[in-house]
């Protein structure tokens, strides 16, 4: 430890147990976060199926429901975890997630879809996974290994968007839900035969407390950004399906033949733009000029509302930015965040991102109700550049791990 600069390409090689642990729980984390996703791209025109679908405020009550009770159950199971052990409270997650899942499948009401999506949120094990991680890797090769959860989650949306409508088309919204319950059952498996045993880490994740993270303003400002930017995606997608379908005369089921090249194209464009970041080390620039896209693009959508090709180029501007900030984000919390207390930092980052999620889902259905869509997208506009506003006046990030 004390010749970090000799030792340059043995340290940050990881071993063959951190890979292994690495790669199984980022796979873990990504097919719980593509059943979480799967409903988002399509719930808001495949919701009218149900009984009481076609009220906006609470189809978005059902589909960011699962972002409650993840926030307020986030901390609790991840020092359940602490104490229990990570892999005896992600089973026990995962297993509600399958049950909320089957309620939702087995439902002809938006009101019992709000249910299970509750359920499936009380198994909120991000913070567990997150700790799990940490418990399998060196400081030296801990921000790689971060890097691959938190590319998972794009990685995720980007596949829920194509694959949330053919399922739809093909199974209807019942075997959407029962595609999610099985996503969850796989998940269980992950978790119960593939991770591998690792001793648990005590050091970065108990000796904190919650004043150290909420003290701690650059680590406040990333919180506020995911809770930003979940609620701005939550909100987007009360609209966009139904517009999308208006404009374009897609259905739920063929929507995937607009999505997949609008994620195809911001995944073409984003990859440079991460690239850079890394190799340049200009993270705080990257960071404020992917929230100005988000406001610039969702200020200019009310004006283009009404041409579909125009909406496409502004989704995929939507999504470059959407995909950087996904990027970003978890890295720069490892960065500022001191080692004693990394993992509660990322366990309040995850609980603000499901507040987010809540916050959009519910928020977004009361706009589409009193005022319409483009007062979804004013508002979400302006909370960018609120975001922005307290994006530059981060003091440091570092560029170490």
């Amino acid at each position: 430890m004390a010749r970090s600069a000799p030792s340059t390409a043995p340290a940050l090689k990881l071993t063959d147990l951190e890979r292994r642990s690495s790669i199984a729980l980022a796979t873990l984390f990504a097919a719980r976060m593509l059943g979480l996703f799967l409903l988002t791209p399509i719930f808001a025109v495949a919701a009218r199926a149900l009984i009481g679908g076609n009220d906006p405020v609470r189809v978005g009550l059902a589909l960011g429901a699962y972002g409650l009770t993840q926030a307020v159950m986030q901390i609790p199971l991840g020092m359940a975890s602490d104490r229990y052990g990570r892999r005896p409270i992600i089973v026990f997650g995962m297993l509600l997630f399958v049950i909320g899942g089957v309620v939702c499948a087995l439902t002809d009401s938006v009101d019992w879809v709000t249910v299970g999506r509750v359920i499936q949120g009380l198994g909120a094990v991000s913070a567990a996974i997150t700790a799990w991680i940490a418990d399998a890797t060196r400081p030296e090769v801990r921000t790689r290994a971060m890097a691959m959860v938190g590319g998972s989650i794009g990685i995720s949306f980007a596949l829920s968007l194509v694959l949330s409508p053919l399922l739809v088309g093909e199974f209807g919204l019942s075997g959407l839900f029962w595609a999610i319950s099985l996503l969850g059952f796989v998940c269980l498996l992950i978790a119960m035969f593939f991770v591998p045993d690792v001793p648990k880490s005590e050091a970065d994740i108990v000796q904190a407390t919650p004043r150290d993270v909420l003290g701690h303003r650059d680590l406040l400002r990333l919180n506020f950004g995911v809770f930003c930017l979940h609620f701005i995606l939550m909100a987007l997608f009360m609209v966009a399906p139904g517009l999308l379908g208006r404009l374009g005369g897609f259905d739920s089921g063929s929507l995937w033949q607009v999505y997949l090249p609008v994620i195809l194209a911001s995944f073409v464009l984003m990859v440079p733009a991460v690239f850079y970041t890394e190799t340049r080390k200009v993270h705080k620039p990257a960071l404020e000029w992917a929230v100005l896209g988000l406001a610039v693009v969702l200020g200019a959508l009310p004006w283009l509302m009404n041409s579909f090709t125009l909406v496409v180029v502004a989704l995929i501007g939507f999504f470059v930015c959407f995909n950087i900030l996904e990027a970003l984000q978890p890295s720069l919390v490892s960065r500022v965040a001191p080692p004693a207390y990394k993992g509660l930092a990322l366990g309040f980052y995850n609980t603000a991102q499901s507040l987010g999620v809540f916050a959009g889902g519910v928020l977004g259905g009361v706009l589409v109700r009193t005022s319409g869509p483009s007062m979804v997208f004013w508002v979400s506009a302006m909370l960018a550049v609120v975001w922005l506003y307290t994006a530059r006046g981060f003091k440091e990030i570092r560029t170490g791990h």
